[in-house]
């Protein structure tokens, strides 16, 4: 069955292609109804247009808010084709049937981000008609195409070619999923913007009432955290983020969901750093990172020394463009994923060899990942919170000590506050002023995670800096670092023991700071 396209009705607020859209259009003889601006524009540019008010013979009222909603344009949407009764009611009220509804809503979501917006002006900026129209030529799907999306006119004109004027099926059907799907995060964008106000414009709450979150999805997985288990990547819809979900993968197999999940990880710990920076992770959890002067070669290598057998099989992440010499290191060892802001032709070339690893570039002229909210879903629920995209300055932290770090401490304090955070809880890592040493995740008690991160050392620990993200609830954690040969120690504090804690290790001639900030990351 197809879709023959008479007449249609455009009605857009983004008007990017619409004057050819609707010249090609005109050009199959389909009759043009149209409203405000959108008409004007079409009719200056030569287009035979017949405004909606003419048509329905009904003006616009209340400042535009009353101009579709009318039987003419509802019934010429919603009757269905093949049902008599219809027709006859079709007929009997003078209705003409409209078989093409082309339109944008309101902006709704774009007012109420500006910074200032009032209760006022979101609420004038929430479109009636629109989705109104939307949703009654997607629920008559079978003979009505519904357009909201300039980017489908160039699919919509081929068609139109291909088929002498008409529109498949199946191409109307997937235009009102899309539809469906927009007007859904439309309204919820709405509802959840009006959840967190008073009646008087002001916010009373951080959260809305209800939350309605909608992502499109990436790709399907071949499998979960496990084989038995199905999955799916979705990813929201601003694509302007430098992120590993808008990342463009240029080789190797299709991610899967533990290599997504530990590229996210990777990718989010070496954004960090200033300097030319690599991070090597496994698990959700780094095992390798360092920073260098110039060459990222020299960063990838030192991140390397700190756990090369963790390393096979990891995840590395650059926050520089890959070049050729790194490259040639980077194909010595097995590795799941390489991410970076771009990759030299070189970089590539030598990399192609390796068939089976994933080459994921970051969109260098993205935005960075400041702000927005993480989602964790529980059995019956879901716990929201803001992004921790905190990034502490050390030497602004409290020396608790008798003795304050020296400048060498404070710069591997600095590395060491900014790896921890990446680590799972309870986290404890040594590190130096440029490269992580030892990592203690994961552990049920702090002192297991000081000596864990010992023992797991590779490096000497000896002039080492640790970072704990959140305090020490005892010394014993303080003197098993001192053992290990720590100088100096970077943690919130906030413990009743901070004084214990605090004499242990001017005891043992450290430095200790409190940020007076945790991280934890379960």
């Amino acid at each position: 069955m197809e879709n023959k396209i008479k007449r249609v009705l455009i009605s857009v607020t983004d008007k990017r292609g619409v004057i050819d859209f609707a010249g090609k259009l005109a050009g199959f003889g389909v009759e043009i109804l149209s409203t405000g601006g959108t008409a004007s524009q079409l009719r200056d540019a030569g287009i035979a247009v017949t405004d909606v008010s003419d048509y329905t013979g009904f003006p616009e009222m209340m400042d535009g808010r009353l101009k579709t909603l009318h039987p003419k344009i509802h019934g010429g949407i919603l009757a269905v084709r093949d049902n008599a009764e219809h027709l006859d009611a079709l007929k009997k009220h003078q209705i003409e049937t409209i078989d093409m509804v082309v339109i944008n809503l309101y902006r709704f979501e774009d007012t109420v981000a500006r910074e200032g917006c009032t209760l006022a002006e979101a609420v004038e900026n929430i479109d009636i008609g629109g989705p109104t129209m939307l949703r009654a030529a997607a629920k008559n799907w079978p003979f009505v195409t519904v357009v909201t999306d300039p980017d489908d006119y160039d699919r919509i004109t081929e068609e139109l070619n291909k088929r002498g004027g008409a529109v498949s099926r199946e191409t109307n059907f997937a235009l009102a999923t899309k539809t469906f799907q927009l007007t859904a995060r439309y309204d919820g964008a709405i509802a959840d913007y009006l959840g967190r106000l008073s009646a008087d414009g002001t916010v009373s709450s951080d959260f809305s009432d209800t939350l309605s979150i909608q992502f499109e999805k990436a790709q399907d997985l071949r499998y979960g955290e496990n084989p038995h288990q199905k999955a799916a990547f979705y990813r929201e819809q601003d694509r302007s983020l430098a992120c590993v979900a808008n990342a463009f993968q240029i080789q190797g197999k299709e991610l899967s969901y533990n290599n997504i999940m530990d590229s996210d990880a990777a990718w989010q710990a070496v954004r960090d750093f200033r300097q030319p920076a690599a991070v090597i992770m496994k698990h959700a959890n780094p095992c390798g990172a360092a920073t260098a002067e110039e060459h990222l070669r020299d960063a990838y290598l030192r991140a390397l020394e700190t756990d090369p057998v963790s390393a096979f099989g990891g995840i590395v992440a650059f926050n520089r463009p890959l070049d050729t010499e790194t490259a040639e290191e980077l194909a010595k060892i097995f590795l799941e994923v390489i991410i970076a802001p771009g990759f030299a032709a070189g970089a590539k070339e030598i990399l192609a060899s390796k068939k089976n690893v994933r080459l994921l570039e970051i969109p260098s002229s993205a935005g960075s990942v400041k702000t927005g909210l993480d989602y964790r879903r529980v059995v019956g629920g879901l716990l929201v919170q803001e992004r921790d995209t905190v990034v502490d300055d050390v030497r602004a932290a409290r020396v608790v000590t008798k003795r304050a770090p020296t400048d060498d401490e404070y710069q591997a304090l600095d590395f060491a506050w900014k790896m921890v955070k990446q680590v799972k809880s309870n986290a404890i890592v040594f590190a130096s002023k440029d490269q992580l040493v030892g990592v203690g995740a994961g552990q049920m008690s702090r002192v297991d995670s000081v000596e864990i991160a010992r023992m797991k050392a590779k490096l000497p620990t000896e002039g080492t800096v640790l970072a704990s993200d959140a305090f020490f609830p005892f010394r014993d954690g303080v003197d098993m670092a001192a053992q290990a040969g720590v100088t100096a120690i970077v943690q919130p504090g906030g413990s009743i023991r901070d004084e214990e804690t605090i004499a242990a290790a001017d005891e043992h001639g450290m430095a200790m700071i409190f940020t007076g900030r945790r991280h934890f990351r379960h």
